[in-house]
C-alpha cells in the first residue's frame, strides 16, 4: 500500500508553521544589536551586509547536492527544500535523490524542540526512522549551522552565548529548552566565516544507531542575494579518528528571507 508521500508531510507542516508564526513587521539590525557580540562575528555581520537590513524571522532555502553514502561510493544527485523559523525554533528539510534508478526521499522535522528523520523509498517504506534526545541534539547543531551560515543577523539571538577565542575564532553555544549545543567558528581575514565545527552531532552508522563524532561545514564561494553576502558552496564532513569523510556537496540554488508562502 502506498503512504502518504513525505512532500506532502512536509507542506503540510510548512503551511502549519507559516500560520503559527506568521512573519510580523519588518525591523532593521543595527549596530547597537551586535555590540556584545565578539569582535570577528561582528566583522562578519558586517563583512555579509546584515546590518541595516530587516532582521531574518524566516528563511526558505534550495540547494544542489552530491551525497555519498559511503567512503569510495558514486555520489548521488539531490535537490532539497529547507524552511527555517526563528521565534519558535524550527527546521524543515526535504530532500529528493534517486539511488540505482530508486527514488527516496529524505524528511527531518524540527519543531517543538523534537526531531524526527524520516527516509522512505518510493514511497513504499521507510528505510530510516528515529528520533528521541540524541537526534534532537543532533539536529539541534543544524539550526545552530543554518544560523551561522546563513542567517547571520540572527546570531545577536539571545538564546547563544559566546566565547572570543583569537581574532579569527569564536565559540558559540546555543540553548533551545533542554538542548545545549556549541560549535566553533573560524572566520578569514575578510571577515567570512569559513567553518564551523561541532562535537555535539551524531551520525548514523550503519547499525542505524547514533553515534557522536566531529562535524564540520568548510564553506565558501560568498555571492550577493537581495544585498546579503551568502556563501554558496559547502561541504559536510564526518572528522573520525581513522580519517575525514565528505558526505555531502551543497551549492546553493536559492535562498530568500521573511516568506510568508
Amino acid at each position: 500500500m502506498f503512504r502518504q508521500s513525505l512532500s506532502k508531510v512536509f507542506n503540510a507542516k510548512v503551511k502549519e508553521e507559516l500560520i503559527l508564526q506568521q512573519p510580523t513587521p519588518e525591523e532593521l539590525l543595527t549596530e547597537s544589536d551586535i555590540e556584545h557580540l565578539p569582535l570577528p562575528v561582528r566583522k562578519y555581520l558586517i563583512y555579509t551586509n546584515a546590518v541595516g537590513k530587516s532582521k531574518i524571522q524566516n528563511m526558505r532555502i534550495e540547494f544542489d547536492a552530491k551525497m555519498i553514502r559511503k567512503k569510495g561510493a558514486a555520489p548521488m544527485l539531490a535537490k532539497s527544500v529547507q524552511y527555517n523559523f526563528f521565534g519558535s525554533f524550527s527546521r524543515l528539510f526535504l530532500m529528493k535523490a534517486n539511488m540505482m534508478l530508486v527514488p527516496f526521499q529524505a524528511l527531518h522535522i524540527y519543531a517543538n524542540q523534537q526531531a524526527t528523520f524520516l527516509v522512505r523509498v518510493a514511497n513504499l517504506f521507510n528505510v530510516v526512522d528515529i528520533k528521541g534526545e540524541e537526534l534532537t541534539t543532533a539536529e539541534t547543531v543544524t539550526l545552530l549551522n543554518d544560523m551561522c551560515l546563513f542567517a547571520p543577523g540572527n546570531l545577536q539571538d539571545k538564546r547563544l552565548s559566546w566565547k572570543e577565542i583569537d581574532p579569527l575564532s569564536c565559540q558559540v553555544t546555543l540553548e533551545n529548552g533542554p538542548y545545549k549545543v556549541s560549535a566553533i567558528l573560524y572566520f578569514n581575514e575578510k571577515g567570512e566565516l569559513i567553518n564551523f565545527v561541532s562535537d555535539d552531532r551524531s551520525a548514523l552508522k550503519d547499525d542505524d544507531m547514533l553515534r557522536k563524532a566531529r562535524w564540520s561545514t568548510p564553506v565558501g564561494d560568498y555571492r550577493n542575494f537581495d544585498g546579503r553576502k551568502i556563501p554558496t558552496y559547502g561541504e559536510t564532513i564526518w572528522n573520525y579518528p581513522e580519517g575525514d569523510f565528505t558526505y555531502g556537496i551543497f551549492n546553493l540554488a536559492g535562498i530568500s528571507y521573511n516568506v510568508s508562502e
